[in-house]
């Protein structure tokens, strides 16, 4: 059975699409940008912006009754390859013990001035 899991933002009812999907033991998170879900707000740099998007990221996990931990994929999307180095850094904090396969790509991102876009795959254990 899928359950489906939203963050509020508008564009997840825009484009007909859910935060998350936990299908089973799989959760499936949704290309996550560092808007704060309560003042819709987006901060300025890639750093501050890949923090919050991870703060959404783990909240929608935890309704998932996973963590981070639980992460098995990463794919991050970032506008400018001068930010790689700033975000690997961010994940390295946050995935040292966990060590997830990861994609990072440079590319453009739908969404005026987002830096960075972080979708991941985890199986709760």
């Amino acid at each position: 059975m899928k359950r489906k899991i939203s963050s509020g933002s508008p564009f997840e009812e825009l484009a007909g699409y859910s935060r998350a999907v936990v299908d089973g033991d799989w959760i499936h998170v949704s290309g996550t940008v560092g808007i704060d879900p309560e003042t819709k707000v987006l901060p300025e740099g890639a750093v501050a912006q890949t923090r919050k998007a991870f703060r959404t990221i783990e909240a929608v996990l935890a309704e998932a009754g996973a963590s981070l931990a639980d992460v098995v994929r990463t794919r991050v999307y970032l506008t400018d390859p001068a930010d790689l180095m700033d975000v690997a850094k961010i994940l390295g904090e946050k995935f040292r013990d966990v060590r997830p396969a990861n994609t990072t790509l440079i590319v453009q991102i739908p969404v005026p001035d987002a830096k960075v876009e972080i979708e991941v795959t985890a199986r709760k254990s």
